[in-house]
Order: C-alpha cells, then sequence, then structure tokens
C-alpha cells in the first residue's frame, strides 16, 4: 500500500527557517499548510508567504492568535489540518509539526515507514492516572477543574484561581466515553482517525470541554485518537527532550552526531542558529533510502545524564552557577583523599617517602596558622590557590574542595594535627569526617614527640601539652561521631611504634592499590630516646598525657623493613 503524508505547521518565530523546512517537505512530494500566529506582524507574514508561492504545495490557513497552554493551538491544527485534508484527498496521514521541527531523514523514508503501518496512528496517549512525568503539580486536575486564563500572562491570578476551586471542590465532569490521555502533541495520525475526529457528531461538546482544559493541545488529539483509531502506537515520531523542569532541550549545532544516531524522522526544537544541521539535514539525499526504525533510546542515556548533572551536579564541583545548600552535595569533593594526624612527628621526612612510594601528592599542613604547606612548598598549586593563609582561610572548605577539583586523577595527601587548630583546620574536621571521600589516619598523641624534641621549658611544656591534648581529644569526639562517613583509623603512639610497618602497609595498599608490588622501606623514626622519661615527667608536673598509650611498653628499635606483597 502506498502512502502519502502531509504535514501542518504552527509557526510564530524563525519564519526563514520555517520556510526552509515547509520547502524541503512541499519538493519531497508532502503538501504542506502552515498556520502563522496572528501575533506575527502583516509584513513578516507577507514575506513567508511570498517565498514560498512558487511551491502549489504549500498552503497558509486561516490564521488565530495562539498562546501557550490554550486551546488556540487546537483551534490551529484543527484549521490548519481540514484545510489539508479537504484540498488533497491523496493524503493518507497528517504530520503535526511546528516551525522549530527539522527533518532528520529524507521524508521519502517517512513515506516507507508510513506505507509499512498504513493504519497506525502514531501519537503519544498515555492515561492522566498512569502519568508520573507531568510538571506543575497539575495532572487530573487539568481534567476536573476550569482553566479560562492564560498562565503565562497572568500566573498570579492562575494560581489563584486554581486554589479557590480546590477549595470550593468543584469538579467538572468529562464528556460521556472520554478517558483523559495525554501526551506530545507532535503526532502522526492516518486520514481516517484524523476526519473522525473532526467530524464526530460529538465534537462541539468535546470542543466546549477541552476549551477550559489546561494545556489541551497535550490531551485533546491525544485523548479523542483512543476513541477513533484502530490502532495507536503511543509514541511520537517526533524527536524532543524535556529538561527536569518540563521545558524542552533545544538543540544546536554541537548535537549533529547526536541527532543522526536518534535515526529519528524529526526533532524539535532546533536552534534558528544551528546553520550546521540545517545546512547538513535539509540537504538534498541522493543515497539508498533507509527502512530503518526510529531509536530514540540510543540517546537517552546523554540527556539522562545531562538532566543528572543539572539537578545533582557533579561531585566537588562549586561555582557561582552551582553552589547547593549544606548537606546537599552530590559528593562533598570530587577525588578520595588522605589525611595524616601525627606521622611526620613520628617519622623523618614522611612527606618525601610517601610521595616516592606511592606516587601521590604530598602535602604538608595545608591547614596551619601560618600558611598553607603545598607539596614542595609552592606559593601557588593547582587551581591558583595561594598558600597565603588569609585567602585560604577566608573559605577553607571552598579552598579544599578547589584543591581536589583542580588535581583530579591525583591521589592528594596532606597533614592535620592540633596545632592547626589556631587555623581553619579544626572546624573543616567535621566537614571531612562526614565526607565519604576521606581518609583520615591518625596516631593519637603523637604530638608530644615535637614537643618533647623542641627544649622548651617543662612548665611551658606541660602548658602547652594539656593544650594539644584537649585540642586531640575534641578531634577524636568528632571523628567518632555516628555521622563519620569518612574511612578513619586510629592508633595510639605506643600501638603505633610497636609495629609501624603494619599500618603503614594498609595506608599503602589504600592509597595505591594499583602499584606495582616492590619491596620498600618504612622511613627512619625519630630519635625517641627520653621520650618516656619525658611523657612521666608531665604526669609529675600534675598533666596527665592519656591520648600516647602505654608508653613503656613499646620496643625502643623496632623493625623498619617492610615488604609489599
Amino acid at each position: 500500500m502506498t502512502a502519502r503524508p502531509g504535514c501542518i505547521m504552527l509557526v510564530h518565530t524563525a519564519l526563514d527557517r520555517a520556510a526552509q523546512v515547509a520547502r524541503v517537505w512541499a519538493q519531497s512530494g508532502a503538501p504542506v499548510v502552515i498556520h502563522v500566529d496572528a501575533r506575527v506582524p502583516r509584513a513578516a507574514f507577507s514575506a513567508l508567504s511570498e517565498t514560498l508561492k512558487d511551491l502549489p504545495e504549500v498552503r497558509f490557513c486561516r490564521r488565530l492568535r495562539c498562546e501557550w497552554g490554550t486551546w488556540s493551538l487546537v483551534a490551529a491544527m484543527q484549521i490548519a489540518a481540514r484545510d489539508l485534508v479537504r484540498a488533497r484527498p491523496d493524503v493518507t496521514h497528517v504530520y503535526a509539526a511546528s516551525g522549530a521541527c527539522m527533518p532528520l531523514r529524507p521524508i521519502a523514508e517517512l513515506t516507507q515507514f508510513l506505507a509499512r503501518h498504513p493504519d497506525t496512528d502514531f501519537i503519544e496517549s498515555v492515561n492522566v492516572a498512569d502519568v508520573n512525568w507531568t510538571k506543575g503539580g497539575l495532572s487530573q486536575e487539568r481534567f476536573t477543574l476550569f482553566f479560562p486564563i492564560a498562565y503565562k500572562r497572568h500566573k498570579w491570578l492562575f494560581d489563584r484561581m486554581v486554589n479557590l476551586q480546590r477549595r470550593l471542590r468543584i469538579r467538572r465532569d468529562l464528556p460521556e466515553g472520554v478517558e483523559p490521555h495525554i501526551g506530545s502533541q507532535w503526532w502522526c495520525l492516518t486520514r481516517q482517525t484524523l476526519e473522525a475526529i473532526l467530524d464526530d457528531p460529538a465534537r462541539p461538546v468535546f470542543d466546549r470541554y477541552f476549551r477550559r482544559v489546561w494545556i489541551p493541545d497535550e490531551s485533546y488529539f491525544q485523548t479523542l485518537a483512543r476513541l477513533h483509531a484502530r490502532r495507536i502506537e503511543s509514541r511520537s515520531l517526533t524527536l524532543g527532550k524535556f529538561d527536569h523542569q518540563g521545558r524542552p532541550h533545544i538543540f544546536y549545532d554541537d548535537h549533529l552526531q547526536l541527532l543522526r544516531r536518534s535515526n529519528c524522522f524529526v526533532a524539535r526544537k532546533i536552534w534558528p542558529g544551528a546553520e550546521r544541521l540545517y545546512r547538513h539535514f535539509l540537504a538534498p539525499h541522493d543515497g539508498p533510502l533507509s527502512d530503518s526504525e526510529p531509536q530514540p533510546g540510543r540517546i537517552d542515556r546523554h540527556f539522562a545524564r545531562a538532566t543528572q548533572q543539572r539537578v545533582r551536579g557533579r561531585a566537588g564541583l562549586y561555582m557561582a552557577s552551582r553552589f547547593p545548600a549544606k548537606d546537599r552535595e552530590n559528593g562533598k569533593t570530587a577525588e578520595p583523599y588522605s589525611v595524616f594526624q601525627g606521622f611526620t612527628e613520628v617519622f623523618e621526612d614522611f612527606e618525601g617517602w610517601l610521595a616516592a612510594v606511592a606516587s601521590c601528592r604530598v602535602h604538608g599542613h595545608l591547614f596551619a596558622p601560618a600558611k598553607a604547606e603545598f607539596a614542595g612548598r609552592e606559593k601557588v598549586f593547582a587551581g591558583g590557590l595561594s598558600d597565603r593563609a588569609s585567602l585560604r582561610d577566608y573559605n577553607p572548605r571552598a579552598f579544599l574542595t578547589n584543591l581536589l577539583w583542580a588535581t583530579r586523577g591525583e591521589r592528594q595527601c596532606f597533614q592535620l594535627g592540633p596545632a592547626d587548630h589556631d587555623g581553619p583546620g579544626h572546624e573543616l574536621l567535621w566537614f571531612m569526617a562526614t565526607d565519604s571521600n576521606a581518609q583520615i589516619s591518625v596516631i593519637t598523641g603523637a604530638w608530644a614527640v615535637p614537643l618533647f624534641r623542641s627544649g622548651l621549658d617543662m612548665a611551658d611544656a606541660r602548658r602547652e601539652a594539656a593544650r594539644l591534648q584537649r585540642i586531640e581529644t575534641e578531634m577524636l569526639d568528632i571523628l567518632r561521631s555516628p555521622w563519620v562517613r569518612a574511612r578513619v583509623r586510629s592508633w595510639t603512639l605506643a600501638d603505633f611504634l610497636e609495629n609501624p610497618a603494619e599500618p603503614l602497609h594498609t595506608l599503602f595498599d589504600e592509597i595505591a592499590p594499583h602499584q606495582q608490588a616492590r619491596l620498600i622501606r618504612i622511613p627512619d623514626l625519630v630519635d625517641l630516646s627520653g621520650f618516656g622519661s619525658f611523657l612521666q615527667e608531665l604526669r609529675n608536673r600534675g598533666m596527665q598525657p592519656v591520648l600516647m598509650g602505654d608508653f613503656s611498653s613499646v620496643a625502643q628499635h623496632p623493625d623498619h623493613s617492610l615488604k609489599a606483597t
């Protein structure tokens, strides 16, 4: 069976692009009836008519003033469809399109496709009770309340009328036999179905009812086709994608390959300035025709990813246009990172050793009171981050997240300790403790080692030790909170020094899981001769050092070798 599609086109902007598309339809043997919004100036309408006057297959119908979400769009479609089926009795299918629609495949391929489905109406038609993608809070209510006011022009009044009807419990009765369905307004109906809708004896009743339905162009034909169609495929042959707010995605030049991959016959909305798209898809087709089916699902994952990024953002990305509310981030930080407390105090050149064996970027105390100690003590680090404490402390959380974002792909490690309390490190600990990307390793009481080696007067050392122990106790309380999401490991100084190889081996495997196994040597421990006596002297002076563990049992010369298996 042969098929001959015709096209009705609703146009209100970008008339030059609409003329290009109408020419492609007409020159391919598909008659076109164009409805131009009455708000378009007469001069512009005359220019469009003049541009297409050489095409006998193109006609213009009576113009109405159209407005989004109102009956005027349905009325315009009715007028254009009536003109088309009356003027062209050979048309077998009517394709509804807008001026922003563009054919992606030759019209001849659409004709072949429709010939293989002669009795099928392609219209998205979903029972309103089963729909979960309507936006704006109105689903079934769009059929049971009255909507005499245009939403876009009178939003405040529109909302007040809806609320008033809800309070008064107003409920409209549906016409007999009508079960509301909704879907895309860009359909392709058989001539038989379309004429049955237009010539239905009950049409005055249906029109009167749908005139006060909200967004009737998404429900009028979708509902009435269920009364007259012999076979419905509930899908649109026009590719249209919508964001999470129900707004249509606009296709630009860089979507060319995406549109080709969809294999759809028509797409909307095309940006009028997408010169590359219009030049590519509207060019004459010389090759063999394809009988492949439209496959919009091929590109669904791209739009799903775009929607997810729009709604949730990217983990660890903070910028002026996307700064999520606290605890509503899609991941606090961009990459896993490691925080060490007490390791530089216990080992000689721990930073250099870790950078060498784990191939990661190892910083000093990023939140030290004086300045940020970047790796290599650089003044400016990745992302333009300065080591100046005043700049860092203006927004320490953003400092950390920006550093991790700017160094994606390279693991960052840095030191943190009670001595950083005078900087922002302590308050930032809550952020890191609740971040699943953080790995926090703590040797409790290690702050006493540099105090022991400082040569301070014991009275001063006792006061400083008491201060640091109080701060570290508060930090440990944070790390033991039930809200912690970071991976936290903690050892007392005594327990760690009994066998430092074992915890270092564990940390090495986590930081560099793909590192080739090799023989490595742990860094040299600092000289702790006399440290036990130092702790005892603190006790003698009234300060109880409890975070170091039972230091008297620690071996003085632990094994420094470690073999990675």
